[in-house]
């Protein structure tokens, strides 16, 4: 964890920890099966760790260029900069990089490998829905991310399954090993396949486990160190009443970057946003932000 002075979470780095392990364990045994069938795939695992790492190098640059998102200044957004800075000298950390994105989805991220790179984003959506206290809740959420380096702790947790995909991939494009067999006569692309998508499916179990306890871990760091977790709970739920009013097509653009967000934009329907969310229910969040309330002695309301 960073040192800063947002509460540290022995879950969270425990939930992390394991994870961890877990995960390196599945690359061990997806090697582990690839040597024993005999196939050179070294390279393949070489420029998925390399592409991983680029990620990461620049998630800041990607996460704002992917967002439309627009660096702000003192003078152009100073509402924004006062709680940026604010925040910054309450949690001990270096000020982020303070941008805003030009779109109605009420929303706001943070992302940066470490704090010192980090870029907080919020949208004009929702600057124009949330009051100062609101917002201020949001951002100390958003930061918290930064101050627990989870921009490197989830790139790196996505390693094995991007790893796992670029296998199958490799296979089914080259053809590789295609007419190959093992002692028992299986084809070795399927068993390349095959392992490469159980291997792809927990991994992704695992790091949506991990990121909807990482967004409840922001919460509760957020809260604490505003000390307002009302304004937390009340911009939650304000959030989650507008999105139903953003047109769809609006909420499709922005689900592939769910993991980055506050709070998810989901369409209405069906979809694999849905089925496997990177964020905890607003029940459950609201709920353990009563609990903070409790526990600092505040009102829930």
């Amino acid at each position: 964890m960073a040192k800063s002075r947002y509460v540290p979470d022995r879950g969270l780095t425990a939930r992390m920890g394991l994870t961890m392990f877990l995960l390196g364990l599945l690359y061990v045994v997806l090697m582990a099966v690839l040597i024993g069938l005999g196939l050179g795939y070294g390279l393949v695992a070489v420029i998925a760790v390399v592409g991983i790492g680029a990620q990461w190098y620049f998630s800041d640059r990607i996460a704002l260029y992917a967002m439309h998102g627009k660096v702000v200044t003192p003078q152009e957004a100073p509402e924004l900069h006062g709680i940026v800075d604010r925040l910054c000298a309450m949690a001990d950390m270096p000020k982020p990089i303070v941008a805003i994105a030009d779109t109605d989805v009420p929303n706001a991220f943070a992302t940066g490998r470490t704090p010192s790179r980090a870029v907080v984003c919020a949208t004009t959506g929702i600057m124009r829905r949330l009051d100062e206290r609101e917002l201020e809740g949001v951002l100390a959420h958003e930061l918290s991310h930064v101050a627990h380096r989870d921009v490197t702790v989830m790139t790196i947790a996505s390693v094995v399954g991007v790893l796992a995909g670029f296998m199958t991939r490799m296979v089914l494009w080259t053809g590789m090993g295609r007419g190959r067999r093992d002692n028992n006569g299986t084809p070795v692309v399927l068993i390349v396949i095959l392992v490469s998508a159980v291997v792809y499916a927990l991994s992704f179990i695992l790091t949506r486990a991990l990121s909807r306890y990482r967004e409840l871990a922001a919460d509760r760091a957020g809260a604490f160190l505003t000390s307002q977790p009302s304004a937390l709970a009340s911009a939650l739920t304000k959030i989650s009443g507008e999105m139903a009013r953003i047109p769809s097509r609006d909420l499709r653009e922005a689900e592939p970057y769910n993991a980055f967000f506050f709070a998810p934009a989901l369409a209405p329907g069906f979809s694999l946003s849905s089925l496997f969310s990177t964020h905890p229910s607003l029940e459950r969040r609201l709920e353990q932000l009563g609990e903070i309330s409790a526990q600092l002695g505040r009102p829930t309301t």
